[in-house]
């Protein structure tokens, strides 16, 4: 499928604990704020980030590199948002 994105933010997980489900919640949260689709990737597969089983599927521990793309320019604070949630391991103690 090929999709046209009008942001793109990369970010890694950082967090010990990988992706699991409390920060794919939150971040299908943020994304359901977005006025348009907004797309988690890492490499191989590409979710929808409003659904916290797609984002679950995407198998993130740690160290995998992510990709955040929105489809409206708009939604670049809502970019900037996960990645920072991303960035910050999730509100974590990374080292966990």
């Amino acid at each position: 499928m090929n999709r046209e994105y009008s942001v793109s933010r990369q970010t890694k997980v950082v967090n010990a604990l990988g992706m699991h489900a409390r920060p794919a919640a939150k971040i299908a949260e943020m994304a359901l704020e977005a006025k348009g689709n907004i797309w988690l990737s890492n490499g191989s597969s590409t979710v929808d980030a409003s659904s916290i089983i797609d984002i679950l599927t995407l198998c993130a521990v740690t160290g995998t590199q992510i990709s955040i793309h929105t489809e409206e320019t708009d939604d670049s604070v809502w970019a900037d948002r996960i990645k920072a949630f991303f960035d910050m391991g999730f509100g974590e103690d990374i080292n966990e």
